[in-house]
């Protein structure tokens, strides 16, 4: 992949395109100072909590959750990457424009990811639920950060399993020195980069007693299927993790409380007395009327 600056470079509250000017004298605002990047459409406003979402599932693990960053997790943080070539006869394109039309059909089988009717575009929320083993499992959602034709960046919320963002992207093999082969008979090179640490001490706790090399195994699933879809040649997806920072912010100990593992274990535990209250009270408003 070039090195260019992405989500992984920028911080999120210097991301916002919108240019400012300052106002004329009749009180309208003059042109901006700066003109506005090329991109700018492909960057999702800035947020402060989600607020709500398309999706028709329950959210009660995003709703009102702020975005969490790196800076905002708790654990080690790392920098995962997963790359595969899928040949010359798919274009960048066509690789990112299908995995964003079929993201959730290439997860594992027993997880389900649900976009909302507009795809995966910018500022909006997507529902993810996911198996972590033991009959475990994990209820939040996503934030789409950018996307455009060739990439794709997804920001987690207070809760989930880390704090920072995955840039799913595709573009042409390089030369050695760099520079991007001709666009048509190069290889087509996949990548989705992660760059996290744990939310809190539990999942902390988790990724490393196993929780990294389930991560390492959902992604290279994820991406073999993806090529096979495509119908790409036979492919081996290389993984690298790197650690960025071996320090753990325990003034971010705090964020425990918005666990969503737990609060989705919770959840489940509650859902037949929550059912069974149900009932009674339409049991109890039923009752007048038959009296009646």
């Amino acid at each position: 992949m070039t090195d260019h600056a992405g989500p992984q470079d920028i911080p999120p509250g210097e991301r916002s395109p919108r240019a400012t000017g300052h106002p004329t004298e009749g009180g309208a605002p003059a042109a901006p100072t700066q003109p506005l990047p090329r991109d700018a459409g492909s960057w999702a406003s800035k947020v402060d909590r989600l607020t709500e979402t398309d999706v028709g599932s329950p959210a009660a693990n995003v709703v009102g959750r702020r975005l969490t960053g790196p800076v905002q997790g708790f654990g080690k943080m790392w920098r995962k990457t997963y790359r595969m070539d899928i040949g010359p006869g798919i274009s960048p394109r066509e690789a990112i424009g299908t995995w964003k039309s079929h993201f959730a059909e290439f997860w594992p089988q027993g997880n389900w990811f649900e976009a909302p009717l507009t795809g995966i575009s910018p500022g909006e929320v997507a529902l993810l639920d996911v198996g972590l083993g033991g009959g475990v499992r994990l209820s939040t959602g996503v934030f789409v950060l950018y996307a455009d034709e060739k990439s794709f960046t997804l920001m987690t919320p207070q809760g989930h399993i880390f704090a920072g963002w995955i840039t799913f992207s595709a573009e042409r093999a390089q030369h050695g020195d760099g520079r991007p082969e001709a666009e048509e008979g190069q290889s087509t090179i996949v990548q989705a980069q992660v760059l996290m640490r744990a939310n809190d001490p539990l999942y902390e706790l988790a990724m490393t007693l196993g929780g990294h090399r389930k991560e390492d195994q959902f992604w290279v699933q994820t991406m073999t299927a993806l090529a096979k879809y495509l119908d790409a040649p036979p492919v081996e997806v290389h993984a690298r993790t790197v650690c960025i920072d071996p320090r753990r912010q325990w003034g971010n100990v705090g964020a425990v409380w918005h666990n969503s593992m737990v609060r989705t274990a919770l959840q489940t535990m509650a859902a037949p007395l929550s059912a069974l209250a149900q009932r009674r009270r339409r049991a109890r408003q039923s009752a007048p009327a038959r009296r009646s």
